[in-house]
């Protein structure tokens, strides 16, 4: 995943990714300890062990998904944009079964949501110095099903005002506008760029890859006439 996101994002900003969102999922998964434990008064919530990287590589997911929406999985015939949604579905079904694996849980859902709001909010982008991802295309909504999306909406503006004040998407191309000034990052043809830039890294990524196993199934054959 890091060689997709790294070459697009660059390396300082791969870096604070990397922090920002594992230094937050930490701090969001120890409120939820403690939290719980003053609800439940078990102390196994105290002691229980949670720790990993497995919150940065949902975010890692998050991150494909705005870049390479509509890519399809060779394999598995799926669009990249599920992948997110897909992990966090699987975890929470493996955790009915086995009892340990929800331990991994709140890192997952926190990494995944951390991500997002750094990706949707705060990202700089320095080269039109604008923040975020307005675009509809990677709404929180996007994350579930199109028959959810209408429940999901309402909900999901409430935390937009908190993180956005009195901010509002309206129709015209300059995205958020906040007493009717466009905000930073609220342009969804910067969004768009990104988007293309990261199918273009990933088609020259395969195309290397290719090339390097073409060369590597030569070799063999070349050996074999020099030996003859």
């Amino acid at each position: 995943m890091g060689k997709l996101l790294e070459p697009i994002w660059g390396s300082k900003e791969f870096l604070k990714f990397i922090f920002i969102v594992n230094f937050l999922t930490s701090v969001c998964v120890f409120i939820t300890a403690i939290a719980l434990y003053y609800l439940t008064m078990q102390e196994k919530y105290l002691y229980m062990p949670l720790s990993g990287f497995h919150g940065v590589l949902a975010g890692f997911l998050v991150g494909i998904k705005q870049i390479v929406p509509d890519q399809e999985l060779y394999l598995l015939k799926i669009k990249v944009k599920w992948l997110p949604s897909l992990m966090l579905l699987l975890s929470i079904a493996i955790s009915f079964f086995t009892p340990e694996s929800a331990t991994y849980l709140p890192t997952l859902i926190f990494g995944t949501y951390i991500g997002w709001i750094y990706l949707r909010y705060l990202q700089r982008k320095p080269e039109s110095k604008l923040r975020g991802d307005p675009s509809e295309d990677f709404a929180f909504s996007t994350f579930f099903p199109e028959f959810l999306r209408p429940i999901i909406d309402p909900i999901a503006s409430i935390f937009h005002r908190m993180l956005c004040g009195k901010s509002e998407v309206s129709s015209n191309p300059q995205g958020y506008t906040l007493g009717g000034a466009p905000l930073l990052g609220s342009d969804p043809i910067e969004a768009s760029r990104r988007r293309e830039r990261g199918a273009r890294a990933l088609e020259e990524r395969l195309a290397a890859e290719k090339l390097a196993a073409g060369r590597d199934s030569e070799e063999p054959h070349i050996e074999g006439n020099d030996h003859v």
